[in-house]
């Protein structure tokens, strides 16, 4: 910006100097209208120059890089979690169809919805939901194991 500045200050110098010589105007009307003598200086005053990346940006590009890997490392964790807990779900439903395949089923139409999704919050709050799902549904099959062991025990005195 103050380079501009100072070249337009140049400018109005040379012109108003040349107001007081014809021979100063000549050569100054002269070097205002035939422009740039090179096509690099051209570019150079027309041209956005593209600034140069700090590394603050560049830091930021690698942080966001890695959130993604690591956010698909932990849907990827969470997707193994969730197969494995649907072993402990044998029985089966009102149709027949065995629990764990239902679950599995459930979870893959899930992860493939999501599939797409690029916000980052969004992602953190299905992965957070899922994981609390998988802990609280683990979480009350072990305390139905836990009172169905209280009772077998009641009963057996």
């Amino acid at each position: 910006m103050n380079a501009k500045l100072q070249k337009w200050r140049n400018l109005s110098i040379l012109w108003s100097a040349a107001k007081q010589s014809d021979a100063a105007s000549a050569s100054v009307s002269c070097a205002l209208h035939h422009g740039p003598d090179t096509v690099e200086e051209l570019l150079d005053r027309h041209v956005v120059k593209k600034e140069k990346k700090s590394l603050d940006e560049e830091e930021e590009e690698l942080l966001a890089a890695r959130r993604l890997t690591s956010t698909r490392r932990e849907a990827l964790a969470l997707y193994r979690d969730i197969l494995r807990a649907t072993r402990f779900f044998p029985w089966p439903d009102q149709r027949g169809v065995p629990w764990r395949d239902v679950l599995r089923e459930n979870a893959r139409r899930e992860f493939e919805e999501a599939r797409f999704e690029r916000d980052p919050e969004v992602v953190t709050r299905l992965l957070i939901g899922g994981r609390d799902a998988v802990e609280a549904a683990l979480e009350k099959l072990a305390e139905k194991h836990r009172q169905q062991v209280e009772k077998d025990r009641g009963d057996g005195r």
